[in-house]
């Protein structure tokens, strides 16, 4: 079997080291021979880098990496001097963003013997680059990663006036690009954020966005076709390893690690994720523990927001990005939190989780935040909550309910009072749904669930602003548990036993709760 490249971001090694590659050269070639300014926001480890090192490689002229792909014969192979800039590389923490940009600039500079005269950023950028074209007498390819990382690092609330500075100063080095048109052939940029034209861009009118794209949609990340054509091998190998057909092994692989897209159609493997569930033929959450920003779990916790499948949103708000007026479900979006499910009408989509990898790790981070605890309490708690269920142990069962606000600070309560008991509740039985069958639903200020194992079914009703007797009395009279008695266990027949359960609360408890067995 070939090896797979899991965290390499170098195209020459990877083609040179006897790693596998899936050819995305047909693209690369349709971009490529588009020529011009181009964009392109994916969220991390979705193989931006790689990209940019691909297009490095082809623009250097090294035709002997491209053997057996598509590209290889398709193309006049030239050599550029190309200019790369990697911004998760620049020393920008302890330097300060200009420093470090000067200090990439020079070292670009010093690999094709340019001296540097000029003082600010931007100067230094358009004299190198005029440069080169005046050395060579050929246009340069400038390839600039992760732009958006000095902004992006400091997003949070004691950082946010060193994001805002960066922003200047990234609006500043950019600005002598549109001067350059005579000395660039091809200019490629990256990043995980699509700030508005206006903050950083705004000299950058040509630049083509192919983030949303239908015609590279499929740059980077994984297809379902490529997953089961080249991984075939550690496929078969994850599938010996839990005793799954093939067609098992795929469906868990899918509900684990695909479902990301940019145009609501075609889906997409995060390659970080899988790969990393194939090297190590075993299931988990790859992604999500190598970077979630605590800035963006606050963000969300202050705005409420924790019910985030089916968001409707449009697509002008999902494509800009402003640091000073962060919308949680644009910033979702970008990072790849959130993915567009389907699109309701013109350029309004719907969106939702990508997979269960993400769903499952945003509701444990979620639910540890609002509730105040650390780190390890969540996912155990509602394990301890589906054991409660299948035992039917009542008493166990709202002690952990009960342990769910112990932490939360009473001031919080007194703010947002009957929403912050929805929100945590919500987020207990959501992620409760990964170990039972758990659904859950809010509607105008009540919240409801139905949870069930293998011999009971329990229609519960949550009260803030009540008594455990209304939300019985509702159960009832809204007919909850009506869709479920053909379930029901019968005298001497198998079925199920249905529990109608309503639930008050009051001070950060359970004030009481009441029990029915359905006759």
């Amino acid at each position: 079997m070939q090896k797979l490249p899991i965290g390499i971001q170098s195209f020459e090694k990877i083609r040179t080291g006897d790693y596998l590659y899936i050819d995305k050269t047909k693209q690369i070639y349709d971009l490529v021979n588009s020529a011009g300014y181009f964009f392109l926001s994916r969220p991390r480890r979705f193989g931006k880098s790689l990209l940019i090192s691909t297009l490095k490689e082809l623009f250097l002229g090294n035709k002997e990496l491209f053997k057996g792909l598509f590209i290889e014969d398709k193309i006049e192979w030239k050599k550029y001097s190309v200019v790369h800039l990697d911004f998760a590389k620049s020393n920008y923490k302890k330097l300060g963003l200009e420093l470090a940009i000067k200090e990439r600039l020079q070292h670009q500079a010093s690999l094709y013997e340019i001296e540097l005269i000029k003082e600010t950023i931007s100067s230094q950028l358009e004299e190198l680059i005029r440069k080169l074209k005046g050395k060579y007498n050929q246009q340069v390819v400038l390839l600039i990663d992760e732009y958006d990382k000095p902004i992006i690092d400091f997003l949070g609330e004691e950082t946010i006036h060193i994001a805002e500075e960066n922003r200047d100063i990234m609006k500043d080095f950019y600005s002598p690009i549109k001067s350059l048109d005579d000395e660039l052939e091809f200019f490629f940029l990256t990043g995980v954020s699509r700030f508005s034209k206006v903050s950083i861009f705004s000299d950058l009118n040509h630049l083509n966005d192919i983030s949303i794209d239908d015609n590279f949609s499929t740059l980077v990340g994984y297809t379902q076709k490529e997953l089961e054509l080249h991984f075939e091998e550690y496929i078969n190998k994850l599938s010996k390893k839990y005793k799954l057909e093939k067609e098992e092994t795929l469906s868990n692989l899918k509900s684990w690690y695909n479902g990301y897209s940019w145009t609501g159609e075609e889906r997409l493997y995060n390659p970080f994720s899988v790969m990393s569930a194939l090297q190590k033929s075993n299931f988990d959450n790859y992604w999500f523990t190598t970077g979630t920003p605590t800035f963006l779990v606050k963000l969300m916790r202050e705005e409420r927001y924790y019910d985030m499948d089916n968001t409707i949103m449009d697509l002008q708000t999902l494509s800009s990005f402003d640091i000073t007026n962060m919308q949680p479900v644009t910033v979702l979006f970008q990072t790849g939190y959130l993915t567009l499910i389907e699109e309701k009408r013109m350029n309004v989509y719907k969106l939702g989780y990508p997979n269960r990898e993400v769903k499952n790790s945003m509701l444990n981070m979620l639910l540890n935040s609002y509730t105040h605890n650390k780190e390890g309490f969540a996912i155990p708690l509602a394990i301890q909550i589906e054991e409660a269920f299948v035992a039917q142990d009542f008493e166990a069962l709202f002690v952990y309910f009960d342990s769910l606000f112990a932490k939360i600070p009473y001031q919080i309560f007194e703010q947002y009072k009957e929403s912050y008991y929805h929100s945590v509740i919500f987020l207990t039985l959501e992620l409760l749904g990964f170990y039972i069958d758990s659904e859950v639903s809010t509607s105008r200020g009540r919240i409801d669930a139905v949870v069930k194992t293998e011999d009971a079914i329990f229609i519960l009703e949550f009260k803030v602003n009540g008594t455990a007797e209304d939300a019985i009395k509702q159960i009832k009279e809204k007919g909850y548990a009506d869709k479920y008695k053909s379930e029901q266990k019968k005298k001497n027949q198998k079925g199920k036993q249905i529990y109608l359960i309503g639930v008050a609360f009051k001070d950060k408890s359970i004030d009481k709760y009441l029990i029915e067995e359905l006759e």
